[in-house]
């Protein structure tokens, strides 16, 4: 008998891995491969999430409307062009199947996040990449890979895993020379992590310019809610509205909603995360860079790259497996082009300062 058989190119798509979260063996496991808060979730979060218990019978908000006009007061956005969804990876996919389908490309850079082929893949689309410059978005690259088929443009801005952005003025300049009808998404998952670098921007600017570009955040990285999905999007309204239409109903549960609606109100945690971050992943940096034969490239996220050399038994590989048995788990980035990298996510000092000296006694060995 003869199976069901999915649509072409199904199969081909290579499944999405996540960051491991354990280790056989080890006494203690210090995860630091999904780029995690490192100071766990926001309290108000938390607080609002347990108040939640008593009404998990009831279906959430379908539009989200609190959570809405939260985001819409807090950064002054018109309520209208928000869309929530399950993770903003729900809304990457859903723009690309509002977009994009068989015939069509999917263009991103180099190093971009693997849910943008994934997704690509799911709709019958091509996806294509165009080359970095220094692990970083080539403007002019990118727009050297634009087709006629060319129906979106994803830029990761701080991009994961490299850690690196463009400028403001280099997105515009993006913009300007893209179609009028392709969709420029900027991806900005990790702008609360910008603060202090004032040639860059979000994208809301952007969007506000426009008919065609989206800027889609997080609340799984400051906020440190990556358990619950949850993100959002701003669009202009016509791309808003399709995407109203293509989302699931009730696509964000009712404690979701609630949690992230409390997060907005929590600045204190935010701004201690962002401390946090910059001055551990300063350290962090420096001290790797201190260790002959070692890189840690410069992020704008909450990670770093540690660059191995390409040697047997002192590459990534074997810094990975060496680090795995200690109970440290980096993120192996081969997947994206990098395999002489391990990607090391932020997360408190003791972590760093355990995840250092696995490091040193793997160069010591």
């Amino acid at each position: 008998m003869s199976a069901p058989t999915p649509r072409p190119g199904i199969l081909d798509i290579a499944p999405y891995k996540g960051g491991k979260s354990s280790s056989a063996g080890a006494q203690r496991v210090i995860k630091l491969s999904s780029n995690e808060g490192a100071l766990g979730p926001s309290p108000k979060a938390m607080e609002a999430l347990r108040n939640t218990a008593d009404r998990l019978h009831r279906y959430p908000d379908g539009g989200c409307d609190l959570l809405r006009n939260k985001l819409a007061e807090k950064y002054g956005l018109e309520v209208d062009q928000l869309v929530c969804g399950a993770g903003s990876d729900e809304l990457l996919t859903l723009l690309i199947r509002a977009y994009a389908g068989p015939g069509d490309e999917v263009l991103y850079s180099q190093h971009g996040f693997l849910m943008y082929p994934i997704a690509a893949m799911g709709v019958g689309a091509t996806p294509v990449t165009a080359p970095e410059t220094n692990m970083t978005t080539d403007v002019d690259a990118l727009l050297g890979a634009v087709t006629d088929k060319t129906k979106i443009v994803f830029v990761a801005n701080p991009n994961n895993p490299t850690g690196t952005y463009i400028t403001d003025a280099e997105m515009k300049r993006l913009r300007d020379g893209l179609r009028e009808d392709i969709v420029l998404v900027v991806d900005a998952a990790y702008a609360e992590f910008m603060t202090g670098q004032e040639d860059y921007s979000a994208g809301e600017e952007l969007v506000k310019a426009g008919n065609n570009t989206v800027m889609t955040r997080t609340f799984s990285k400051i906020y440190g809610l990556g358990g619950i999905r949850l993100g959002w999007c701003y669009a202009p309204p016509a791309i808003a509205d399709v995407l109203q239409r293509l989302r699931n109903p009730f696509n964000v549960p009712l404690p979701t909603q609630e949690a992230g609606v409390a997060a907005l109100d929590d600045d204190d945690f935010v701004n201690e995360c962002v401390r946090h971050n910059a001055e551990t992943l300063a350290w962090f940096r420096d001290e790797i860079n201190a260790i002959a034969g070692l890189k840690a490239h410069p992020s704008y996220g909450n990670f770093v790259m540690v660059e191995f050399p390409e040697v047997a038994g002192k590459d990534a590989d074997a810094a990975n497996d060496f680090m795995m048995a200690r109970g440290v788990i980096p993120r192996k980035i081969g997947a994206y082009g990098l395999p002489q990298m391990l990607r090391v996510s932020i997360g408190t000092k003791e972590e760093m300062e355990i995840c250092l000296q696995t490091i040193k006694d793997f160069v010591n060995q």
